[in-house]
């Protein structure tokens, strides 16, 4: 006997006008067109605030490892130095600069995926941006070493002399801007390290000192925010006293929620770059009848 239809007459299945309609995906946050500079400044946030449960668990469970990483490695240094100042000092930089990079490596994938999965019309959850990230690890990997070796060799050129530092901060915006949309590169078109470099320089040429400003601008922006996140260390020290290590555990926790909320809204605005980009140069947000871009 024939299998009956799914659709078809009467009888046959279920008739077209009455087969219950596919389930529309939710329109994006942000809607799929250029952005203005203030837009591309503003919008990060409103996508933060419409995954905000996604990315608070994605954020706090990376802050809470981080910081138990680095308060374990400087109390291991503390206990192998036999509590030197010099010896926990020197474990509590190194180690909270390491703990910094990890933290702005597990952030910023999943960050991307769960952004670009917003404009798919799909919402993410902080395991699915794990899992998306997790399969493109090596290039977002490689990314995030090239960022941070241009980074340390551009600032330490600038300081050799102190007039030079601000054209350093310069050099080092545009060389960002040319590089802002790797990541949303690696995850949306599934590439190879080398071929997002190009396909974002090809994206953000002509608008090179437009994203540059937008970088340079979300720098001033944390800078102002986390002049009251310095001080909670400072105000909590009140109740909990000086001891050393609850003012350690503290001030490192202060930095790296900082550098928590930084890297989130920069990787949203990573992404934002990118839709706005690709609608400038390629005609994204221009749809064609038929078309399933």
């Amino acid at each position: 006997m024939r299998p009956v239809e799914a659709v078809g007459a009467v009888g046959a299945g279920t008739e077209p006008a009455r087969a219950p309609a596919p389930t529309p995906h939710p329109p994006p946050t942000v809607p799929i067109r250029p952005l203005r500079f203030r837009e591309l400044l503003d919008e990060p946030f409103a996508l933060i605030q419409a995954h905000i449960r996604a990315l608070a668990a994605l954020g706090g469970g990376a802050l809470a490892l981080a910081l138990l990483g680095v308060l374990g490695v400087t109390g291991l240094v503390s206990h192998l130095t036999d509590g030197s100042d010099a010896g926990t000092a020197w474990a509590a930089v190194l180690g909270t600069a390491a703990g910094i990079w990890l933290l702005r490596l597990a952030l910023r994938g999943p960050t991307v995926a769960i952004a670009l999965a917003d404009f798919g019309g799909v919402r993410h959850g902080a395991a699915d941006g794990l899992r998306t990230a997790a399969r493109h690890a090596g290039p977002l990997v490689l990314a995030q070493v090239m960022f941070s070796l241009i980074g340390i060799g551009v600032l330490t050129i600038g300081s050799l002399l102190i007039v030079t530092y601000p054209l350093a901060l310069l050099w080092l915006s545009n060389l960002r801007a040319r590089r802002f949309a790797i990541e949303p590169v690696i995850l949306a078109e599934r590439t190879k390290f080398g071929v997002a470099v190009a396909r974002s320089k090809e994206l953000v040429q002509g608008a090179d000192w437009t994203v540059a400003g937008l970088w340079l601008t979300q720098r001033v922006i944390f800078a102002v925010l986390a002049v009251p996140a310095f001080g909670i260390p400072f105000f909590l020290s009140d109740f909990s006293g000086t001891h050393r290590w609850a003012f350690l555990a503290l001030l490192i926790g202060g930095v790296l929620l900082v550098v928590t909320i930084g890297e989130i809204v920069e990787a949203t605005s990573r992404v934002l770059v990118y839709v706005d980009r690709r609608c400038q140069r390629e005609g994204m947000d221009i749809r064609i009848p038929g078309d399933t871009r």
